[in-house]
């Protein structure tokens, strides 16, 4: 059996589950045993990273934003050039494997769902070849962020020009690296610049700092990824888009993250500097926001 756990958004292993039942997992239309599923090992995201991808949780045992996460999926698939099914499939799939995982209404704890779309069957290099994408759909257990969480600043940038600056693509060799670096210094996040000098966003993460007085997030076209939980909390809270400059992080007293796993996660402290954490009344008033949508709307 593959090894399924992860970390949640504290850093902390997360349990695959006590029954250690196999993941059943929807591939390409069919609900298949994780052990028995068959990839290829010319898969074109395995060889080169061709991919795009969606992250969604449950909340109250259904998926929470869907609509949301298929538009901002088949923006990426059309970036990268990839074909997708139709949204109905992937709703289809999307619930089967919440069913069949026992992750539905009821269920001790919220899931983790993902959609994976990949190039399909390639030759070895950059070209793709003729064969269909591939497209996986997992459902997996996770646990709840805690409520301040500390961060890195990294030294790498984001390049806001690339071809494909603002999808969300399975290319995440650069978020491992930093997040590795985050882990060793005891953080869970870490923050980086774009090529502008720019505040840009966290490895899976968007950024929200008060800056004199006013909440403010840095914009779609500093590089940062189009974040499904950035734009609801934007939304709610009517923060303002503005580039800022990456030294704000040496000053800025008020900050948060927001992303599908963590919701609205204050930051306690960047490279070890003491933020005000859950004590900030914009990061409070956003988390209750958003806790309030979640309450009366799964697909606002």
């Amino acid at each position: 059996m593959s090894d399924r756990s992860e970390r949640d958004p504290t850093g902390a292993p997360v349990p695959a589950g006590a029954d250690e039942r196999p993941v059943v997992v929807w591939c390409n239309g069919d609900l298949v045993r994780e052990d028995l599923v068959r990839i290829s090992p010319f898969d074109h995201g395995l060889l080169t990273g061709d991919g795009v991808f969606e992250s969604i949780v449950t909340e109250r045992g259904a998926p929470f934003a869907l609509t949301r996460h298929l538009v901002r999926l088949r923006h990426s698939a059309a970036g990268m050039g990839l074909d997708l099914p139709s949204d109905e499939e992937l709703r289809a799939g999307v619930g089967d494997v919440i069913a069949a995982n026992g992750l539905g209404p009821g269920a001790p704890c919220r899931a983790r769902v993902r959609i994976t779309v990949t190039g399909g069957v390639a030759p070895v290099g950059s070209g793709r070849g003729t064969s269909s994408p591939l497209v996986l759909v997992t459902a997996t257990p996770v646990i709840e962020a805690a409520d301040g969480t500390a961060v890195i600043t990294v030294p790498w940038t984001r390049n806001e020009h690339g071809a494909v600056a603002g999808l969300k693509t399975t290319s995440y060799a650069e978020n491992v690296v930093a997040l590795a670096r985050a882990h060793a210094q005891g953080a869970t996040e870490a923050l980086c610049a774009n090529t502008a000098g720019n505040l840009c966003e966290g490895t899976g993460s968007n950024v929200f700092c008060v800056v004199d007085g006013d909440l403010v997030t840095p914009p779609l076209s500093s590089g940062c990824l189009a974040g499904v939980t950035r734009a609801l909390v934007q939304e709610l809270t009517g923060a303002a888009e503005r580039d800022l400059p990456f030294s704000v992080v040496g000053t800025v007293e008020e900050a948060f993250l927001t992303s599908t796993t963590r919701g609205v996660q204050a930051i306690s402290t960047i490279d070890r500097r003491p933020l005000v954490g859950t004590a900030g009344a914009e990061t409070a008033r956003a988390a209750t926001l958003l806790a309030d949508l979640v309450a009366r709307d799964l697909d606002p």
